[in-house]
């Protein structure tokens, strides 16, 4: 899909569009051919309010002045039209992921684009959400676009595609209309062996409280009320504890006062009795915190750092990476690194060597899985721990998340998804 909106550039073949042979050397020449892409990373500019988003590159001009009013218009009537429901002034950086998600679809649509790629679009939408756009992808259809839809989730390609092709490690497995196949079969193409869509798990055994939160509350940087107001709660060692509800009700900042990147308005955290409010974030680490991030970008990984280096990156002043001169001990990092990249399946051109930035979504999520769960925390924070894996990954997630509740450990689920990803399968569900 890349090389389709012109990121990057194909070493062999060719695309053809309406039937004649195009040369795709950079994202205009996609735009101008009518190919548009929602990236499942977005490409936004967070100091930009969401307008200035979605009209950068085809600003409304008129005597050489902006015209904002013009594009606003359009924009509104875009988000009503397709039930997207954002607000234009937002700053992309105060707006929630699915805020973001919907703005990259406006994008799209206010170019007019014929061609619609979709890059799993559904990753960070709540169930709702994804019904709205699974309608708005039929419309779409109906309205004679041509949609590609790449995802992971089963349930959704079932409900919204005519035809379904299966790429695995980059090959092509084969295509089949969707209305003559099933979920199971298509999963045994995707992983290449039968999955278990059922997360066996034994019944929990709680233990000693190892999370205390008290009366937490959290500014908003949306607006004047507190984003989390007066929330208490525990989890003890051997439970699984979700947090569920609508994405932008607050899970978010909560996460963010718990692990230390948001300060609290007022409220207590105790981590295995010791009162951890003031700690740094760091701090919260190495007593024994692990957090998986929702933003894997902004707060999980440096992207241009080596996959070994992120490994490392909250434990690299360890004595077993670090000598006592300051220097980093890089033969034990890179075989730390390669020890979690193949326990974790870890898929990455170079192996440790590799780029974060140039690895997929999914095989950055498992690293940083990988990563926080290999510190042997007393409290693991997962926030949307299986975003962007394929059903083969998130069988082993689902199943490394109930190991850890086996060993003792308390984990603290967030998630958007109330089926198998989420609340049904744990031992405690706050909404």
């Amino acid at each position: 899909m890349s090389v389709l909106f012109g990121l990057y550039k194909p070493e062999e073949g060719i695309i053809k569009k309406d039937g004649k042979e195009v040369k795709i050397k950079d994202p205009n020449d996609a735009n101008a051919l009518g190919i548009g892409m929602v990236h499942q990373h977005f490409k936004l500019v967070e100091c930009f309010t969401v307008l200035d988003n979605i009209i950068l590159g085809v600003e409304p001009v008129k005597n050489g002045l902006l015209q904002k009013a013009e594009a606003r218009k359009k924009v509104l009537s875009l988000s009503e039209k397709y039930g997207l429901n954002i607000d234009p002034d937002a700053i992309i950086e105060d707006i929630t992921v699915g805020m973001q998600q919907r703005t990259e679809i406006l994008k799209m649509l206010y170019r007019d684009n014929e061609i619609l790629i979709f890059d799993e679009p559904t990753a960070v939408l709540t169930p709702q959400e994804i019904n709205e756009l699974m309608q708005i992808m039929k419309n779409l259809a109906k309205e004679g676009k041509s949609i590609l839809f790449i995802s992971h989730k089963l349930q959704a390609i079932m409900d919204v595609a005519d035809r379904c092709t299966v790429l695995r490690k980059g090959k092509y497995i084969g295509t089949v209309e969707t209305s003559k196949t099933t979920m199971q079969e298509l999963s045994a193409m995707m992983v290449g062996r039968n999955v278990n869509f059922h997360v066996e798990k034994k019944e929990s055994k709680p233990g000693k409280v190892i999370l205390e939160v008290e009366n937490m509350t959290v500014a908003s940087k949306m607006h004047k009320k507190n984003a989390v107001n007066n929330v208490s709660l525990k989890v003890r060692a051997g439970e699984i504890v979700c947090i569920a509800g609508i994405d932008g009700n607050g899970q978010t900042e909560f996460v963010y006062g718990l692990t230390g990147l948001e300060p609290l308005v007022s409220g207590t955290i105790k981590l295995s009795g010791t009162d951890i409010t003031g700690y740094s974030i760091r701090k919260r680490s190495t007593s024994g915190m692990s957090h998986i991030p929702e933003d894997r970008h902004k707060h999980g990984l440096v992207l241009d750092y080596t996959l070994e280096d992120n490994m490392v990156l909250q434990r690299y002043f360890e004595p077993e990476f670090t000598n006592g001169a300051g220097f980093l001990k890089r033969k034990n990092i890179r075989s730390y690194a390669e020890k979690l990249i193949e326990q974790y399946d870890v898929r990455s051109g170079q192996g440790a060597e590799t780029v974060t930035r140039s690895m997929s979504g999914g095989n950055q999520q498992k690293a940083i899985i990988a990563r926080e769960i290999d510190k042997n925390p007393e409290l693991l924070v997962a926030v949307q721990p299986t975003r962007g894996l394929d059903v083969g990954a998130i069988e082993y997630i689902h199943k490394q998340l109930v190991a850890q509740r086996d060993a003792g450990k308390a984990v603290l689920l967030v998630s958007l998804e109330l089926d198998d990803n989420g609340c049904s399968r744990q031992d405690t569900c706050y909404v």
